[in-house]
């Protein structure tokens, strides 16, 4: 079993640990812990979307790995969007990591970007593994 394999036959477990973390980021939104930021709710939408795609292997098709794709593609470009303002800070000399470093923007939107790609490769991988299966049952 390759490493990759391990994943994708735990992909729906995966895809639960992800959904749980939306679930997590969004009751701290909802409890006022973090600040209400558009980036943000996105990225953390796209990740619960996302897992909640994993979540359900027989749903791994052609439809599915496009409209995973263009959701994945979209929560991607805006954390690095967002992660992108902190490194232009730094350019800038001005860049301060915030006193509470486990809700820093620069730090979680680059976290975002690694779970959403990771994501939609995973989901990729999955209906490809899928379509090569049923391949080989049929010949």
């Amino acid at each position: 079993m390759t490493a990759i394999n391990f994943y994708l036959h735990r992909i729906h477990i995966l895809g639960a640990f992800f959904v749980l973390v939306s679930l997590l980021a969004w009751s701290a939104d909802w409890s006022g812990v973090v600040y209400v930021c558009p980036y943000c709710r996105l990225q953390r939408t796209v990740i619960g979307i996302l897992g909640l795609l994993m979540m359900f292997r027989g749903l791994h098709n052609a439809i599915t790995i496009f409209i995973a794709s263009v959701i994945g593609f979209m929560g991607a470009h805006v954390a690095a969007a967002q992660n992108f303002m902190g490194w232009l800070k730094i350019n800038k000399g001005t860049f301060e990591f915030k006193d509470d470093i486990y809700l820093d923007p620069f730090l979680l939107s680059g976290a975002a970007l690694f779970a959403i790609i990771a994501q939609v490769w995973l989901l990729v991988l999955s209906a490809r593994s899928k379509t090569i299966e049923s391949e080989a049952g049929q010949s």
